[in-house]
């Protein structure tokens, strides 16, 4: 794939498509952190509405939670197409087309008839939201390194983990106010972040052709892993369907992978133990992220709890999000990507601990804490994770990294939504909670394995 340097590689930011009158980093981070912190309301503002959803559409609680889960599973997979895009054709317009996507996928997501037109918006919204988390990564790589960059990324983390921290509450003061398709239409508000970030996104790319058989083969495998998770509580037919999609995807993506080593998902990149290693462990914490986003709200509905309560509960989580970017930026320094990872991972298992017994004891307070540990843990672990993989991978490599990074991320987010929507239902919401502690488990294990860290050798410019 991108072993050959990049036209623009080696050229002051105005020669690689830069405008002049760029943000500061200061400002372009927290810009693109709103934007992420939206895509991330399209889960945390939701949630909170989903009884009233359910009623209105006459649905049970775990059928209406399917559009949580099918929002992150096409914002997982939809991830890597627009980092590769982005390293084909630069970031600006696949970056433009993602947010209108998103734009466009909450209107109709609030304008829906039915539940499968419901369906289908947030599909949509999924698929234009992905640009986000590894767009605005891919950015900032591109626009500053070292110091700036970890202070960049930890503002990113901080003042999305902020807006979809707050998300439970604005999303229950729209559901007070106007029901639940004023909640859902809040992503509508990314589009105002297009012309700014139209100005100071780089507009080159290498030029290569996109690998459609193995972005499909990827849609196919993660799909179906999501459908197979969410199962219990869809029935059988799920399942089958679940199965069948990971069975028949998984062997052909391995045979896709093996015969174009530097197609979509290329070679190297996914051997390397670095990217492998950190997207592995930092997966486990969008995973109870969003799972304490989807089972907070499902638990306080069965005491009797309003959207707005329960959004108001959540509020301490937010104040974390505020710290989050100097308290990223410190660990970064002292500890590096790979120990921060290692000390937001227990840092999850702790919160699905007190968010399970909360849950069980019916105490506000102990789920409220839960959300504050795993919104510190995300705040850490998402720019610890993109700082170990943008270090491990040569600079013209990066999208693609950062995307395949970026899809296993959002691919625990999206296992963590289909297990507690799956099995709240069955086993209820606390053992939800107490099952996925094996998966920050998991990731710590993971994190203590192998040996140092990659750290690419940068390209001469003249190379």
């Amino acid at each position: 794939m991108n072993t050959a340097v990049r036209p623009d590689q080696g050229m002051p930011l105005a020669g690689r498509g830069f405008h002049s009158d760029v943000l500061s980093p200061g400002r372009s981070a927290a810009l693109l952190g709103l934007l992420f912190g939206l895509a991330g309301t399209s889960t945390s503002a939701v949630t909170v509405a989903l009884p009233e959803l359910a009623s209105e559409l006459h649905l049970t609680a775990a059928t209406a939670a399917w559009m949580v889960s099918g929002y992150t599973v096409a914002l997982a997979v939809a991830t890597p197409v627009h980092g590769r895009l982005a390293d084909m054709v630069g970031i600006r317009l696949p970056l433009t087309i993602g947010i209108a996507g998103m734009a466009v996928g909450s209107v109709l997501s609030a304008l829906a008839p039915s539940f499968p037109v419901l369906m289908v918006a947030r599909v949509l919204q999924g698929i234009g939201a992905a640009a986000i988390p590894v767009l605005a990564t891919a950015l900032i790589s591109a626009r500053w390194s070292g110091a700036d960059r970890g202070a960049a990324l930890g503002r990113v983390a901080g003042v999305s983990a902020t807006l979809s921290s707050l998300g439970p509450l604005i999303g229950g003061g729209l559901e007070a106010l106007g029901g639940w398709r004023w909640a859902v239409a809040l992503p509508v508000l990314g589009a105002l972040a297009i012309p700014p970030l139209w100005r100071v996104a780089p507009a080159r790319g290498t030029g290569e052709r996109l690998d459609y058989s193995g972005a499909a083969l990827v849609a196919v495998a993660a799909s179906g892993l999501v459908l197979l998770i969410q199962s219990p509580s869809a029935g059988l037919t799920t399942a089958a369907v679940g199965a069948a999609l990971l069975v028949a995807g998984a062997p052909l993506l391995a045979l896709r992978v093996r015969s174009r080593p530097h197609g979509f998902l290329p070679r190297d990149i996914i051997t390397n133990t670095t990217v492998l290693r950190s997207a592995f462990a930092a997966a486990a914490v969008p995973a109870s992220w969003f799972a304490l986003l989807l089972g907070v709200p499902l638990a306080a509905a069965s005491w009797g709890w309003t959207p707005l309560a329960t959004g108001t509960l959540l509020v301490p989580a937010a104040l974390v999000g505020f710290a989050s970017p100097a308290m990223a930026r410190t660990l970064l320094a002292r500890l590096g990507p790979r120990r921060s990872l290692a000390l937001a991972c227990p840092t999850a298992i702790i919160a699905l601990a007190a968010a399970a017994a909360g849950a069980l004891l019916q105490a506000p307070v102990l789920l409220a804490t839960a959300v504050v540990l795993v919104s510190a843990a995300f705040g850490v672990g998402q720019p610890a994770m993109i700082s170990a993989v943008g270090a491990a991978v040569p600079a013209a490599e990066r999208g693609i990294a950062l995307g395949i990074a970026t899809l296993v991320f959002l691919t625990g987010a999206s296992v963590g939504a289909a297990l507690v929507g799956g099995l709240s239902g069955v086993i209820g919401v606390p053992a939800a909670f107490g099952l996925l502690v094996v998966l920050p488990l998991a990731g710590l294990a993971a994190l203590l394995r192998g040996g140092p860290d990659r750290v690419a050798v940068p390209q001469a410019s003249g190379a």
